[in-house]
């Protein structure tokens, strides 16, 4: 990726931890120093996430972490997202490989070890690269640029959803059983259980 896609990646995955806050105000030069870059690809980045509504533009050069949109905008979103992963995955499960599930695996590892820390941001940061990879994985550009914009302006269900789990492992457990039956080969039972895992 060239510097501004690089550094676009970089503060959506802000975004979507909760590194970056709704209203936080974001400064240009403290992002040149930051990624120590010159202010073109700065001015570049921050230019294209305003466009997509992710931020919104101040004086003096700075910018703001957008708001989320209203609940009624998030009901309409999610069932978007469930379509775009499960057309995802029907169309790359006949052809995964043990490279796919060895990376699922680093993921879910990850993920346990950020629920038995209490570690909200890094169960947000896993569970949105899961769900990613599968998108990533069909070579579809256009797809994944729509899904991140779908599930940046839904950021706040992944916290709110996390929150709810009186034992975060269960976050873990979920997630693994996802994994376990993409192992079993029935591509109608894995989109099953993927789409029930965002009701």
């Amino acid at each position: 990726m060239g510097l501004r896609e690089q550094i676009v990646e970089r503060l959506r995955d802000d975004l979507l931890s909760g590194r970056l806050s709704e209203g936080e105000r974001l400064v240009e030069q403290d992002l040149v120093d930051r990624f120590g870059v010159s202010r073109t690809p700065v001015r570049e980045a921050i230019a294209q996430l305003s466009h997509e509504g992710l931020l919104e533009a101040l004086p003096h050069r700075s910018v703001r972490v957008a708001p989320t949109p209203p609940d009624t905008i998030r009901e309409l979103i999610l069932p978007i997202r469930a379509t775009l992963e499960s057309f995802a995955l029907s169309a790359i499960f006949d052809t995964l490989t043990e490279e796919d599930f060895c990376h699922w695996d680093e993921i879910l590892a990850r993920l346990e070890a950020a629920c038995r820390r209490g570690d909200w941001a890094e169960t947000v940061n896993c569970d949105i690269a899961f769900h990613r990879s599968i998108i990533r994985r069909t070579g579809q550009k256009d797809l994944e640029a729509i899904w991140s914009a779908i599930v940046i302006r839904v950021r706040s269900h992944f916290w709110k959803s996390h929150r709810e789990y009186q034992d975060l492992l269960d976050l873990y457990r979920e997630h693994k059983r996802i994994v376990d039956v993409f192992r079993q080969g029935d591509k109608q039972a894995a989109i099953d259980v993927l789409v029930g895992s965002m009701a």
